[in-house]
């Protein structure tokens, strides 16, 4: 499977996910499909603003956009025939494509030489940030920073980049099944990481 394919499948996931949100919250048709384009494409443009790429970069990713565009309508055309299957497998898609967007912004950075903490930070971005840009306009909590691990995958796929961990093409496929499935097994069991609000002190007093 090339990485190709893995940028289809992860552009459908999350442009779907960006319109099913907008949906839930009742948005017209002009807010399913800026919610979802701004879910998929989003995290990658401000990834290209932090590590110096052109923003203009991301209309070089046609194809993508009439991916994106179909699925989008596909699920606004079609919501009953649409909505079960996602609810079932919409987990796993997500997770493919968090898995290759992280590795996919890390490789960015990292043949652009930039230091470990960027190469991170565009992991994180890539894999992440359309989710928190969709959750942020849809006025909710972004569930990557509070729902089970998420963004913290991202991170593991930017240190194994960046420390040349993975460089192969087979390292990286295998970096690829790992993130992806840690990302599955973390919604699966409901694993999360730990949290505490202001003013509770240790012990939970």
């Amino acid at each position: 499977m090339t990485w190709e394919v893995l940028s289809i499948i992860g552009t459908i996931a999350f442009a779907i996910s960006g319109a099913i949100v907008a949906m839930e919250e009742e948005y017209d048709l002009l807010g399913v499909y800026i919610l979802g384009i701004v879910t998929a494409f989003g995290g990658g443009a401000v990834r290209n603003l932090l590590i110096g790429v052109p923003v203009s970069a991301l209309w070089e990713q046609g194809p993508l956009f009439l991916v994106a565009l179909a699925s989008m309508t596909m699920v606004y055309l079609f919501p009953k025939q649409m909505l079960p299957p996602w609810k079932r497998w919409g987990n796993f898609f997500d997770a493919l494509g968090l898995s290759a967007f992280a590795i996919q912004g890390a490789l960015y950075a990292a043949k652009m030489g930039h230091p470990l903490s960027a190469v991170i930070v565009a992991a994180v971005l890539t894999g992440s940030g359309g989710g928190i840009i969709r959750d942020v306009l849809a006025g909710r909590k972004p569930l990557v920073l509070r729902a089970e691990i998420y963004a913290a995958w991202a991170i593991l796929a930017g240190i194994a980049v960046g420390l040349k961990w993975a460089e192969s093409p087979i390292e990286l496929y295998v970096l690829f099944v790992a993130v992806a499935s840690l990302r599955v097994l973390s919604y699966t069991y409901g694993w999360k990481l730990p949290r505490r609000a202001a003013g509770e002190q240790a012990g939970g007093q």
